[in-house]
C-alpha cells in the first residue's frame, strides 16, 4: 500500500516542499521567497560598484577579460550586453544543444552580431544520443548531458585559454532557494572558486558523475571528456574563479527577456508548452521531457517555477499562480515547440513503450491520486492528478 503524501506549499508562492534542497521556515515560507525579501534591503548601487571594481581587476589590454557561458537565450543575451556595457572583452562559449531548434539557432546567431568572439562546441552527437537515453532511464533526466557540458566547457575553456574569470548569470540556489542561498546574503563580494566539490553538490549532477558512465554500453573516457569537470588541482593551478552577475544586480528573468527582445532576441509565438512564458527554454526539443520528469519526481515543473518568480515580483497573485500551475503544469509532453514526442524519442532511440515504463519508474506515486488498485488516476486529458494543489 502506497502512503499518501499531503504536499505542503509555500504560503507566499507555489513552490512545494517536495522541491529538493528548498527549506521552509517556521512560518511556512520557502527559501526562495525569503531570499527575495532579503533582496529588497540590498544596496544595489553598492553592489554594482563592487562589480565594477571586481571586473576591473580582470581587465587586460590585449586579451579576453572573461569567459561567458552562452546558450543564446534571453539571460545569455542580457549577460553579454551587460559585460559589454561594463567594458569587458568576453569570450563566449556555447555547447550546442542535442536537438537545437531553429529559434535557438537564430538567437545564437543574434548574439554573435554583438561583436564578440564566440566559440561553439558540439560534443559527439552519436554519443550524446546514447547518453541521453541512458541518463533518462537511470536518473530520470534527459538533460543531464546538457547541464554537465555547459558548466564543464566554460571552466575548461577558461583554463585552456588562460582566462581567469568565468561569468555566470543567475545563481539558481538564490533565485529558487537552495542549500547555498545564504552564501550570497552578505557583503562579501569576492568571486567563487568553483571547485569539483561545489560542482557535484550544486551543479545538477543528480549524484551521477561523468566517470560513472565510462564502460556503459561501450562509452569511453574520451567520450565523457565533454562532461567531465576539471579537477581541483587544475582549477587552483589556473587560478580560475567564477562570479554570478545576479549577486551584483537585481536579477529578473522577465526584465532580461524584455531587454534581450529589444536587442534581437526572438521569443516563441505563444506560451511554451508546460510553462507560462514565451521566452524560456526555446533551444532544445527535449526540454519538455526534462521538466515533465521533474513533475513526476517532485510534483512541480516550470509552471510552478515561473509563477513563483512572478508572484514574488508582484506580477500575479498567489491565487492566480495556483490556478496556472494546475491548468498548465504537469501535462504529458505530447509536443514541444512544434515537435511531437514520438519524434523526440525516436531521435534518442527510445520507443513510446520504453518511455512510459521510464515515466512509471520515476513517478513518486505518493504525490498523486490512486485508485483502489494503486494505479494512477488520470483526468479527461490523460494527465495524472496531484493529491492537492494548495494547502487545503
Amino acid at each position: 500500500m502506497i502512503s499518501k503524501t499531503f504536499i505542503r506549499y509555500c504560503k507566499k508562492c507555489t513552490i512545494p516542499d517536495t522541491r529538493p534542497d528548498t527549506p521552509f521556515d517556521a512560518n511556512g515560507v520557502c527559501a526562495g521567497c525569503n531570499y527575495y525579501n532579503y533582496r529588497e534591503n540590498v544596496d544595489w548601487k553598492k553592489r554594482e560598484q563592487a562589480l565594477i571594481e571586481l571586473l576591473g581587476k580582470y581587465k587586460s589590454k590585449n586579451y579576453y577579460d572573461c569567459v561567458v557561458a552562452s546558450s543564446g537565450g534571453k539571460d545569455s543575451t542580457f549577460q553579454v550586453l551587460k559585460m559589454l556595457e561594463y567594458g569587458m572583452k568576453p569570450l563566449l562559449v556555447t555547447v550546442t544543444t542535442d536537438m537545437l531548434t531553429p529559434l535557438g539557432r537564430k538567437n545564437i546567431e543574434n548574439i554573435k552580431n554583438f561583436g564578440v568572439d564566440y566559440m561553439e562546441y558540439t560534443p559527439n552527437p552519436v554519443v550524446r544520443k546514447k547518453l541521453n537515453k541512458i541518463c533518462l532511464e537511470t536518473v530520470g533526466d534527459i538533460s543531464w548531458t546538457e547541464h554537465m557540458a555547459v558548466i564543464a566547457s566554460a571552466i575548461r575553456t577558461a583554463i585552456k585559454m588562460q582566462v581567469k574569470l568565468v561569468c555566470w548569470g543567475e545563481n539558481p540556489q538564490n533565485e529558487n532557494g537552495g542549500p547555498e542561498d545564504k552564501s550570497d546574503v552578505s557583503d562579501k563580494m569576492e568571486p567563487k572558486r568553483m571547485d569539483a566539490s561545489w560542482h557535484h553538490e550544486f551543479g545538477s549532477t543528480l549524484g551521477l558523475r561523468a566517470s560513472d558512465l565510462i564502460g556503459v554500453e561501450g562509452i569511453t573516457e574520451l567520450d565523457m571528456l565533454s562532461y567531465e569537470y576539471p579537477t581541483d588541482e587544475e582549477i587552483k593551478k589556473a587560478g580560475t574563479v567564477g562570479m554570478f552577475l545576479g549577486y551584483y544586480i537585481p536579477w529578473d528573468g522577465h526584465q532580461n527577456a524584455i531587454i534581450a527582445s529589444k536587442n534581437g532576441f526572438q521569443k516563441y509565438d505563444k506560451w511554451v508548452e508546460g510553462s507560462i512564458v514565451d521566452y524560456e527554454d526555446l533551444d532544445n526539443y527535449q526540454m519538455r521531457i526534462h521538466y515533465y520528469f521533474k513533475y513526476l519526481k517532485y510534483g512541480f515543473d516550470r509552471a510552478s517555477d515561473w509563477s513563483s518568480l512572478a508572484i514574488r515580483r508582484g506580477r500575479m497573485t498567489r491565487e492566480e499562480g495556483i490556478k496556472l500551475t494546475k491548468d498548465v503544469g504537469g501535462k504529458f509532453p505530447k509536443e514541444y515547440l512544434g515537435m511531437k514526442l514520438e519524434d523526440t524519442l525516436n531521435y534518442i532511440g527510445m520507443s513510446m513503450d520504453e518511455f512510459i515504463k521510464t515515466c512509471d519508474k520515476f513517478t513518486n506515486k505518493s504525490l498523486f491520486k490512486l485508485n483502489s488498485n494503486g494505479e494512477l488516476i488520470k483526468d479527461e486529458n490523460g494527465d495524472i492528478i496531484k493529491n492537492n494543489y494548495d494547502n487545503v
